[in-house]
């Protein structure tokens, strides 16, 4: 696990590289999911493809990027990746990042044992992830690591980061998101998932929320890439992570590595206040 640690921060130097040499603009190609892809997506990606693939504790990686797994050795550990998070969001400077979900045996929520994320931002910054630890530092431009305190989440929080398409949102979810507003919540929403759950991490709590809509009933966000590696970080900061029927992310079944999911991340009080205008009950 530490050796996979150890390539996402050279990984991360060189991503931080890519993106302030400019490499700007979209490609003639699609991503697996319909997504028209910038030359960064596909740059990211092969970095990490370098970095992962010639590890021996790694069996297969598996990208946001690409179709299908690649099968990289022998290891005990199978890699799912997002290169670059937010990609779109550089050519105006905002703060984008890459998640990692480090799994055994096969790509289930309930086989991951480990999840990391960077931002790139005024610096880089990476939060790993193993059962009962979470780390947060910033990456220096020789590698080594300046320690920060370890994010933990509060009983409750005060910022709101709702996703999906307004026009697509069901009435029970625009009654919750209207709800928190109505109680002080400030809206903090960039169109970044790492951005964006990084802040309510590091500010202590509050709600970020892609649920599904009209027009995406199984939500945007995919399950391997995205939502399982920050369940597991959320849950080890001291939050809770569930889809729109109350079920716990991490013990939901993934049948296939592009698969996605409504879900909601935050403090126990938000996550309470989501089961109560969802109508689902608190799982025994």
């Amino acid at each position: 696990m530490e050796e996979i640690f150890e390539a996402i921060l050279r990984g991360a130097r060189r991503v931080y590289g890519a993106i302030n040499q400019g490499e700007l603009g979209y490609c003639d190609t699609n991503n697996c999911s319909g997504e028209q892809q910038l030359r960064l997506d596909l740059i990211s990606d092969q970095i990490w493809l370098e970095e992962l693939q010639t590890l021996p504790s790694v069996q297969m990686v598996a990208s946001e990027e690409r179709e299908e797994p690649v099968e990289t050795g022998r290891g005990e550990y199978l890699v799912a990746y997002d290169p670059l998070d937010g990609s779109s969001l550089v050519d105006v400077d905002l703060s984008v990042g890459s998640i990692f979900g480090i799994y055994r045996e096969s790509f289930q929520g309930a086989n991951l044992v480990g999840s990391a994320y960077v931002v790139y931002g005024p610096r880089i910054e990476v939060v790993t992830a193993l059962q009962g630890e979470v780390k947060r530092s910033i990456v220096r431009h020789d590698g080594g690591l300046i320690p920060l305190d370890p994010p933990r989440l509060k009983e409750r929080g005060k910022l709101n980061a709702p996703g999906g398409t307004q026009k697509g949102w069901y009435p029970h979810h625009r009654e919750l998101i209207d709800s928190l507003f109505s109680e002080g919540y400030r809206l903090r929403y960039s169109g970044g998932m790492v951005p964006d759950l990084h802040q309510i991490l590091v500010k202590g709590g509050g709600l970020f929320s892609y649920p599904g809509t009209e027009d995406k009933p199984n939500g945007k966000l995919r399950k391997l890439f995205e939502v399982f590696p920050f369940a597991f970080i959320y849950e080890e900061a001291g939050g809770e992570a569930i889809d729109d029927r109350g079920r716990r992310l991490l013990d939901l079944p993934c049948q296939g590595i592009h698969e996605t999911t409504p879900c909601f991340f935050g403090s126990s009080y938000e996550i309470g206040r989501v089961r109560e205008f969802y109508n689902v009950p608190r799982a025994e």
